[in-house]
């Protein structure tokens, strides 16, 4: 352990503290029995995701914890089957994590369109956005983004109609608008003193000083009060498929968020790059300890893992040390987080959700071709509208069918110039288009000059390669002249290129 470990490891703590509260906040439901959230659930997954993750973790610098790409997984898995399931649930996520880094599949967790993931984050930020707008004014959300969304107006009007709900959204957007001005405006020197600890520890001491009338967070007596752990009278639902269909989605996002997390992060250092499958393999042990723990889910998270490498971490250390630091905090000094405001974390999660948003994907995609836009409108719609897991599906559905597209369509573009012919082929030559080919080649006169463009192709498998040779032969015959480029062009079934040069 090096200096600058230990001083990325406070900064880390840091930042992570008021997400881990603040994510907790936004995913779990109010505790019957106390009437409050059990916000160390999120504290007891960052410690995991510092120590148990970070001893392990195939990326050096990268930092994993409770993250607010997960809250919509873990709202519908206690939204469907209550609290006490989602220790099992985690567990299983664990285990599929586990058991895809013992088949080497961490680099196929990646193998997934920019557009899809792009779409599902920035769905989870409407999500995350819609419902943190209730809790800034003290106020439970209602399930699914569009209802939330709906009910915004009316949960607002009646919380303003009071001084404690004028108050709440007062800190709330005073929260936001901190960390908004950090970003923007905070000098160059500062800017390694994280935003989320400066508009949090700020909008605290206001509440402090002028004892205003907001909620503050409420923690247990000690670490172990929260613990969650699942019962053995809840094993029957491992026999329930759609909890486990969502507890193997929950899986999965996590897997691709941490890997591609972790694939970003390497962008930013210039230190040894991702063992992929020994992420994968860290995540799936953290979140089965997590899981046993009955804790949130840990992934990969950004904002941790740039606030790391901006701090100038050097190894591993500083992900583990920032998790004892959280562990020392709440075993030792519980009381202290009690005197943050609710009203602050919900305002941070709002403003972590808008940067989910990132309308600046759309402007990349968009330079990609418009069904990257569409595939991205498709999976953030179906999230809002039919929920986390169906749009999901749907927004794969819609990439997959942009694939099939790709693989099964073919432009032939026919120009003629002074006797001269140019053909230009784009796309996929398959068999199944070997009749739009063969009909656009025929209407071209046999004795003439034409020359076959085929750099635009990603394909051409054995009939349509045969089709073109067979017309090479007969514009010879007949006097003419055809030029195909060869070059560069796979056959299906073949890994060598079909080259053959005409003089």
């Amino acid at each position: 352990m090096s200096i600058r470990d230990l001083g990325a490891a406070v900064v880390v703590f840091l930042v992570a503290l008021p997400l881990c509260l603040g994510v907790a906040l936004a995913s779990l439901p109010v505790d019957p029995t106390t009437g409050e959230v059990p916000v160390g659930l999120g504290i007891i997954s960052g410690v995991v995701g510092g120590i148990v993750v970070g001893a392990l973790a195939g990326s050096p610098l990268q930092v994993s914890g409770p993250a607010a790409g997960l809250i919509a997984s873990v709202l519908v898995i206690v939204n469907g089957w209550g609290l006490a399931a989602l220790g099992y649930a985690v567990i299983i996520s664990g285990a599929l994590q586990l058991a895809a880094a013992m088949f080497k599949l961490g680099p196929w967790f990646r193998a997934v369109s920019p557009a899809l993931i792009g779409g599902m984050l920035a769905g989870i930020g409407v999500i995350i956005v819609m419902k943190m707008l209730h809790m800034v004014v003290g106020a439970t959300a209602p399930m699914g983004g569009l209802n939330a969304a709906i009910a915004i107006p009316a949960v607002w009007t009646e919380a303003l109609a009071n001084a404690s709900g004028q108050w709440s959204a007062g800190i709330g957007f005073l929260t936001i608008a901190l960390l908004i001005g950090w970003a923007r405006l905070a000098p160059k020197k500062l800017k390694r003193i994280p935003g989320p600890l400066v508009a949090v520890l700020s909008v605290t001491l206001l509440v402090m000083a002028f004892d205003l009338p907001v909620a503050t967070v409420d923690l247990p007596g000690s670490l172990l009060a929260s613990l969650n752990v699942p019962r053995v009278d809840d094993l029957s639902l491992l026999t329930d498929l759609g909890f486990i269909g969502a507890a193997v989605a929950l899986g999965m996002i996590a897997a691709a968020e941490s890997l591609l997390c972790a694939n970003a992060t390497d962008l930013l250092h210039k230190g040894p790059r991702t063992d992929y499958n020994r992420e994968l393999l860290a995540l799936g042990v953290g979140n089965v300890v997590a899981g046993f723990l009955g804790a949130l889910p840990v992934t990969g998270v950004i904002v941790r893992s740039s606030a790391n490498i901006d701090a100038g971490a050097e190894t591993r250390a500083a992900a583990i040390i920032h998790g004892f630091m959280l562990l020392i905090l709440v075993a030792a000094a519980p009381w202290l987080l009690e005197y943050i405001p609710v009203p602050a974390l919900a305002g941070t999660l709002v403003y972590v959700g808008g940067k989910l948003l990132a309308p600046q994907k759309i402007v990349a995609l968009h330079r990609e071709g418009g069904t990257e836009v569409w595939i991205f409108a498709i999976t953030v719609g179906a999230i809002f509208f039919v929920g986390l897991l169906w749009g999901i599906l749907i927004g794969l559905g819609a990439a997959l069918l942009k694939l099939l597209y790709a693989f099964s369509h073919v432009d032939v573009d026919v120009v003629e110039r002074d006797g001269r012919w140019d053909v230009d082929i784009h796309g996929a030559a398959t068999f199944v288009q070997l009749p739009r080919l063969a009909a656009a080649l025929e209407k071209i006169p046999e004795s003439a000059e034409v020359h076959i463009h085929l750099g635009g192709l990603a394909y051409v498998d054995h009939a349509c390669a045969e089709l073109l040779r067979q017309h090479e032969r007969r514009h010879e015959k007949a006097g003419g002249k055809l030029i195909t480029e060869w070059d560069e062009v796979t056959r299906l079934g073949e890994s060598r290129p079909l080259v053959r040069q005409e003089e």
